[in-house]
């Protein structure tokens, strides 16, 4: 079945981009590019294994304007069973910008894309609003989630605690919605995890599940699990 697409929802991938740009030489910040690289132990997309529960190897880049717009890709390696694409390739586009001292909003158009596999490409509109710089409420939809002519939404909730020893605990909700219960059951996913850096390195160790609905969906591969992360990014 090709029911199994990203988590972390391609959500907090944006999260994690650079809305802001650096600052340049004048008051304006100026434009930048900036690259992430990742080992994962499992791919989890809303919680769903994308790997079949094996490790891959990730990447990101994102090219941020001064004025906020961005574009960049995602490419991760992926394993929906035999016969199956390989990799997923994601292209990206959006605009982030302060609405106020403390609320950031964020709106994106990701398209997700699988070499090989044409017919299970589709888009998605994605909304993000970060609060107080450690809350964030995403809302995503798409008119063919998964490639399957019929529209899903993705609600989102994810918050970071500052932890003594430079460690951040993070935990993540979301509920999928879609419109026809044939393609897949209403769910709500979960995570929680603590990181922290080590040099250039980024390390978090996570525990994710998704409800019994989910486990319906998805089977085996939306069983609760540990996923280790070592992330580089500049």
């Amino acid at each position: 079945m090709t029911l199994f697409r990203r988590p972390l929802a391609i959500a907090l991938l944006l999260l994690s981009a650079p809305f802001a740009a650096s600052a340049g030489d004048g008051d304006a910040p100026a434009s930048s590019i900036s690259w992430e690289v990742s080992a994962v132990s499992d791919y989890l997309f809303r919680g769903a294994s994308q790997t079949d529960e094996k490790a891959t190897v990730q990447g990101t880049v994102t090219w941020t304007s001064a004025s906020g717009l961005y574009v960049g890709s995602f490419a991760s390696g992926v394993d929906f069973g035999e016969d199956s694409p390989s990799v997923e390739v994601d292209y990206f586009v959006g605009y982030g910008f302060d609405a106020t001292d403390k609320v950031n909003l964020d709106i994106a158009l990701n398209r997700y894309t699988y070499p090989g596999a044409s017919e299970l490409a589709y888009n998605e509109l994605i909304t993000t609003a970060t609060i107080a710089e450690n809350w964030a409420l995403t809302v995503g939809y798409t008119n063919d989630v998964w490639g399957s002519d019929t529209a899903g939404w993705y609600y989102g909730l994810a918050h970071d605690w500052a932890l003594p020893n430079d460690l951040t605990l993070s935990a993540n909700v979301g509920r999928s919605v879609f419109a026809d219960s044939g393609v897949a059951k209403d769910c709500t996913d979960w995570g929680l995890a603590i990181s922290r850096s080590f040099g250039p390195a980024d390390v978090s160790l996570g525990y994710y599940g998704v409800d019994h609905p989910g486990h319906e969906n998805f089977g085996r591969l939306a069983d609760d699990r540990l996923m280790l992360a070592v992330k580089f990014a500049r």
